[in-house]
């Protein structure tokens, strides 16, 4: 009986731990992570209000896994309140199942940070920023990518 207490406890604690694993970032921060990726990157701007947004994740997180081989990585950036990090966005994200990277940016002036990612961002979400250092490959999408649209923006990320 001791023995299923413990296995209980630690798989509580990991469950938490895992829950609690989204990371409150700063524009820099993200500038810092987008510029120094030695992998093609996909950065996705979303929040859990957004309908379009959470719409695209399932298909971003699928046609992202299908480019694996060339080791594209997807970062989901939350731009939800500052009242629901980190437990509500924890729970919104475990609810739906994501499973890429998933940051939090602690930044309240859009007309600050947008400009940093790309100088025609005016606020509005979802957008998608990829990203190829390798290729000198920038691409920044001001909407909603279906996705056919963006199995197809993938390939040009990589190259194919």
């Amino acid at each position: 009986m001791k023995k299923i207490w413990i296995i209980l406890l630690v798989v509580l604690a990991t469950t938490n731990i895992q829950a609690q694993d989204i990371k409150k970032v700063k524009i820099n921060d993200l500038i810092k992570m987008i510029d120094t990726s030695s992998v093609p990157l996909v950065v996705n701007f979303w929040a859990s209000w957004c309908a379009p947004c959470i719409k695209e994740i399932p298909w971003f997180e699928k046609s992202v896994a299908s480019f694996k081989d060339e080791k594209v990585k997807l970062i989901l950036v939350s731009l939800d309140f500052a009242e629901d990090y980190p437990k509500g966005i924890a729970d919104f994200v475990k609810k739906n199942n994501y499973r890429s990277t998933i940051v939090w940016l602690d930044e309240t002036n859009a007309d600050e940070f947008c400009p940093k990612i790309d100088e025609k961002w005016d606020g509005a979400i979802p957008v998608t920023l990829m990203v190829n250092k390798q290729r000198q490959y920038r691409q920044f999408f001001a909407q909603q990518l279906p996705e056919q649209r963006l199995v197809q923006e993938l390939q040009k990320l990589v190259g194919q």
